[in-house]
């Protein structure tokens, strides 16, 4: 059953490193199960370079991003 018609709860990253940095590439979205016991996600890609896969909530100003986009 597919939330993508409601606003992702969490947004979905690929982290990898580059010396001493994190990069942070968005790869997707997340939708909280309304028991709270899981997540849906949908992703844009998937990394192939050995990147960790972050789910985090979004943060103010990207959610702002959004509902304006």
């Amino acid at each position: 059953m597919s939330k993508t018609t409601n606003r992702p709860s969490h947004r979905v990253y690929a982290v990898t490193k580059n010396g001493e940095r994190n990069f942070w590439q968005p790869i997707g979205a997340a939708w909280a199960h309304s028991d709270g016991e899981g997540f849906n996600l949908k992703l844009d890609y998937l990394p192939l370079n050995d990147a960790e896969i972050v789910i985090r909530k979004p943060k103010a100003d990207e959610a702002d991003a959004a509902v304006t986009a």
